[in-house]
C-alpha cells in the first residue's frame, strides 16, 4: 500500500499577493494585449450606449412620437454602419490611412465650409454644427477629428524621416495652418466642444513629435488665447461660464442643466435607482441622451456604474498609449497617440461638465451618446488602433497561432473561404 502524502502536500498551495499581481501584469505583457482591450472596451461602452440612449431618450420620444424606441432605433442602425466600418479599417494596412488622410482632409474642409452656407446649415443651441439633407443630418466636425489625426500623423512621419523636425519652421508648417483651417471652420459655426478637441490633437501630434518645450508652452498659451476669444464672443458661452463660476445658488437659466445632471447622478447613490428607473429624463434634464449621458448612467447605475465607464475609458487610453510606444513606425505611433488623445480627453471633458468641474461646451460621450455622425468615426478611429495593435512585436505571430477569427469560421462554414 502507498505511503499517504502529508496534509500541507495534499493542499493546493494559494499564491501570495505578490505572485497574483505578478501574474496579472504578466497579462498586460502578452502581445495581444492592446487589441483585446481595445476591441474589449469598444464592445461593453458599445452595448452600454445603446441601453442608456433606450433608457434616457424613451420618455420623450413616447411623448413625441408614441413610441419608446425611435432614437434606440436610429442607433441601432448607425451601429449597423460603423462596426463593419471598424472592421474593415482593423484589416487595412498603414499605407492606405495614409493614402486616406489628403482625401478626408479636403472632404472635411469642404463639408465645414457647407455647413456656413445659409439653407443647408442647421443650428441648434447657439451652433451651427449640421447640413441637412431633408431629414438626415450630418456633423461634419466629427470626421475632421479623424481626419486632422491622419494628415497631421502622416505630415509629420514624413518631415521625421527627411530629418526636417529639428527647426520650429518645418515643424509647425503646413500643420498649424492646416489645422487652424479646420479650426476656424469650426470656430465660425460656433462649436467651442469641437474647437477644443481639434486643438487636442494638435497638441498630442506636437508632444508625441518631441517638439520643444517652449514650442509646446506657447502653441497651449495660444490655444487657451483661441478658447478664451470663443467664449468672450459668444454670450451664451460666457453665462455658461459664468454659471459654472456662480456660487449663489441660483440654479435657472445657464445653471439648470449642470444642476439638474449633478441632481441625477446624487439620486443614483452607490448602486443606482435601477435600469429604466431615472427620474431626470422625464423633461427635468435637457439633452440627456447626448451630452448628459453620463448623468443618467449614474442615476441608474449608481456610483459603481460611473466607475465602470471610467475604468473602461482608463482601459482605453492605456491601450492606445501602448499602441504609440511599442511601434516603431513613426505614422503609426502619431496616429495612434492623436486618436487616443481625441478620444480620451472628449470623454474626460464631457464628463468633467456633467460632475460640474468643467464647463458644458456640449460635446457627446464616445460610443455612448447617441449620434451617428460620431459615432461612425470614433468607430472606424478604433478599428484603426485594432489594425495598428496588430503591428505591436509578436502580435502577428500571435494572430497567426490563434487560428482563423469567427468570420473566416464562419465563411468556411458556408464553403466561402479562401483556400
Amino acid at each position: 500500500m502507498g505511503t499517504a502524502l502529508p496534509a500541507e502536500e495534499r493542499t493546493p498551495r494559494r499564491s501570495s499577493p505578490r505572485e497574483q499581481a505578478a501574474a496579472v501584469l504578466g497579462l498586460l505583457d502578452r502581445p495581444l494585449t492592446s487589441y483585446y482591450l481595445v476591441l474589449g472596451c469598444t464592445i461593453m461602452l458599445l452595448a452600454l450606449g445603446l441601453v442608456m440612449v433606450l433608457s434616457a431618450s424613451s420618455v420623450q420620444q413616447i411623448q413625441k412620437t408614441g413610441s419608446a424606441y425611435t432614437l434606440l432605433q436610429k442607433q441601432l442602425m448607425w451601429v449597423a454602419l460603423g462596426l463593419p466600418a471598424m472592421w474593415l479599417a482593423s484589416r487595412l494596412p498603414v499605407k492606405t490611412f495614409r493614402a486616406l488622410a489628403y482625401p478626408l482632409l479636403l472632404l472635411s474642409a469642404v463639408a465645414l465650409m457647407m455647413v456656413l452656407v445659409p439653407g443647408l446649415g442647421h443650428s441648434a443651441n447657439g451652433a451651427t454644427r449640421w447640413i441637412g439633407f431633408g431629414e438626415l443630418r450630418l456633423q461634419p466636425s466629427e470626421p475632421a477629428k479623424l481626419a486632422l489625426v491622419l494628415w497631421g500623423a502622416d505630415l509629420l512621419a514624413r518631415k521625421e524621416r527627411l530629418g526636417q523636425l529639428t527647426e520650429w519652421r518645418p515643424l509647425l508648417v503646413p500643420l498649424m495652418p492646416g489645422a487652424g483651417v479646420l479650426v476656424l471652420l469650426v470656430m465660425l459655426g460656433s462649436d467651442l466642444g469641437t474647437t477644443l478637441i481639434l486643438l487636442t490633437i494638435f497638441l498630442a501630434l506636437l508632444w508625441v513629435v518631441g517638439a520643444p518645450g517652449r514650442l509646446f508652452v506657447g502653441m497651449a498659451g495660444l490655444v487657451v488665447l483661441l478658447v478664451s476669444i470663443l467664449i468672450v464672443v459668444e454670450p451664451y458661452r460666457m453665462q455658461r461660464l459664468t454659471g459654472f463660476l456662480d456660487t449663489s445658488g441660483d440654479i435657472s437659466g445657464a445653471r439648470y442643466q449642470g444642476t439638474q445632471g449633478l441632481y441625477a447622478l446624487a439620486s443614483g447613490g452607490w448602486f443606482g435607482t435601477g435600469l429604466g428607473e431615472g427620474r431626470a429624463k422625464w423633461d427635468f434634464l435637457p439633452h440627456a441622451e447626448t451630452d448628459f449621458i453620463f448623468a443618467i448612467v449614474g442615476e441608474e447605475f449608481g456610483l459603481v456604474g460611473t466607475l465602470v465607464v471610467l475604468s473602461l475609458f482608463g482601459l482605453l487610453a492605456y491601450a492606445g498609449l501602448r499602441i504609440a510606444r511599442r511601434v516603431k513606425d513613426p505614422f503609426t505611433r502619431l496616429a495612434a497617440a492623436g486618436a487616443t488623445a481625441w478620444l480620451v480627453v472628449q470623454a474626460i471633458v464631457n464628463i468633467g461638465a456633467v460632475i460640474g468641474v468643467l464647463p458644458i461646451t456640449g460635446i457627446p460621450l464616445p460610443l455612448v451618446s447617441y449620434g451617428g455622425s460620431a459615432l461612425i468615426p470614433t468607430l472606424i478611429a478604433l478599428g484603426m488602433l485594432l489594425a495598428f495593435a496588430k503591428r505591436e512585436p509578436g502580435a502577428r505571430q500571435a494572430l497567426a497561432a490563434r487560428g482563423p477569427g469567427p468570420v473566416l469560421r464562419a465563411l468556411s462554414w458556408l464553403g466561402l473561404a479562401r483556400r
